[in-house]
């Protein structure tokens, strides 16, 4: 039998962080927007020993996010900010740039790593030159289909962790595109544009001309402004094939999403990961616990089953 998988979910607060791990959550994902990318929201050093106080009399890890694009100024931060969140009791560090690795290498040895570049880890040769450079764990590209995810998780000796439900990014800028737009719109200075795009709530979202019942979020932060799906992945009913395949991890994206959204999604997906695992043999999906998320679900956004059962994958 397979081990049961993690299932790994994003806070934006230490309220929900708790709320979350109360709802059936085994570990979760923060970071400080200097280091990492797409963060539901800010955990300082500080902060992030506060989550790591809580988490580790629970049994929950903590995985801190350094995907971000590190630039020649942030190099020299790497050192002291990995040896700090080694000393903070951290579990792992999500990186996609060899510099963080190096610096965990050389600075936080005991400190493990979890690969992931968001859109190049789509093959297991990839995944397991990572591992032999000291990566413990891979994040699978979300354009991957089932077959070619269980073909990796086949051909590697490396942890692997999925997106399981959840927006996802289809765009990135370094450029605060959003502000030179309404600088442009607001021209006569009327208007400051930076109060227009300062958070992640501010509900502003793309619409193409051909397709205008589809919905793109749109926001701006430190580094830049990020255009995400227009729906949400939701694996949900077809979470066992997953489990069958022994896959370690499921993400739950929280970005962009309420507490009391977040919390019945961690929910929903506890109930059906611990049904499958009390008896694998005969277990059968309840759809009651898909309508409890879409009971909440925005009806303007889809949920689907993102390229899991798609052919094209790029």
């Amino acid at each position: 039998m397979t081990v049961k998988p993690e299932l790994l979910v994003t806070a934006a607060s230490m309220e929900e962080l708790v709320r979350l791990a109360e709802a059936g959550a085994d570990a979760f994902l923060l970071g400080e927007s200097r280091f990492g990318m797409r963060l539901a929201g800010e955990f300082n050093l500080e902060k992030l020993l506060e989550a790591v106080n809580y988490a580790n009399p629970h049994g929950i890890k903590i995985y801190v996010a350094m995907n971000n694009l590190i630039d020649n100024e942030t190099v020299p931060l790497l050192p002291n900010y990995v040896r700090a969140l080694a000393n903070a009791g951290v579990d792992a560090v999500v990186f996609g740039d060899p510099a963080v690795l190096m610096a965990v290498r050389e600075h936080a040895p005991k400190l493990k790593l979890h690969w992931n570049t968001e859109m190049t880890s789509t093959n297991y040769a990839t995944a397991n030159y990572w591992g032999r450079k000291g990566a413990g764990r891979f994040v699978l590209a979300r354009e991957l289909n089932l077959d070619e995810v269980l073909d990796i998780k086949r051909n590697t000796p490396m942890e692997v962790q999925v997106q399981v439900h959840g927006l996802t990014n289809i765009y990135h800028s370094k450029r605060s595109l959003v502000n030179s737009y309404m600088d442009y719109r607001t021209s006569s200075g009327t208007v400051e544009s930076s109060s227009l795009v300062t958070d992640k709530d501010s509900g502003l979202y793309l619409i193409e001309v051909e397709r205008q019942e589809e919905r793109y979020p749109i926001y701006q932060d430190l580094n830049g402004t990020h255009i995400m799906s227009s729906d949400d992945i939701c694996m949900l009913e077809s979470l066992h094939e997953l489990m069958e395949a022994g896959v370690d991890s499921f993400k739950v994206e929280g970005l962009l999403k309420s507490p009391d959204y977040n919390e019945i999604v961690v929910k929903a997906y506890r109930k059906v990961i611990d049904a499958y695992f009390a008896n694998p043999e005969s277990y059968q999906f309840d759809e009651d616990i898909l309508d409890e998320i879409k009971a909440v679900q925005d009806p303007d956004r889809e949920l689907s089953f993102g390229f899991f059962y798609k052919e094209q994958v790029y």
